[in-house]
């Protein structure tokens, strides 16, 4: 696992080959980062089904109600299968606009 700490966002970078083995150790980093918003970028070689990708729901739904956002990047993956407001983006660049427009969000009380 990979931590890159930026200006608005902290991104976790998996290079696992193994969803379980990266999501514990995520599970790990992210009690450290409760303050900050968090892009998890989860590489195509880390496969995951529908059932590990939703692990991440809770976590999501926990980051909103503590006022910071939380956005995964896979491009394997159909968002289709998940909630709308869980943020699942195919790219790093969509990612940043999310932490953007969620950032802008809350400062106007939404």
């Amino acid at each position: 696992m990979q931590i890159d700490k930026k200006d608005t966002y902290t991104g976790i970078v998996s290079d696992e080959n193994s969803f379980t083995e990266f999501y514990k150790s995520f599970l790990i980093e992210e009690k450290k980062l409760q303050k900050e918003n968090l892009i998890v970028i989860i590489s195509d070689k880390c496969s995951a089904s529908i059932k590990e990708f939703s692990l991440f729901l809770v976590i999501a739904e926990q980051r909103k109600e503590n006022g910071t956002s939380f956005v995964v990047v896979n491009s394997e993956i159909d968002v289709d299968d998940f909630p709308e407001n869980f943020n699942i983006v195919p790219t790093l660049q969509e990612a940043e606009d999310v932490i953007e427009m969620e950032a802008i969000e809350r400062e106007l009380g939404f």
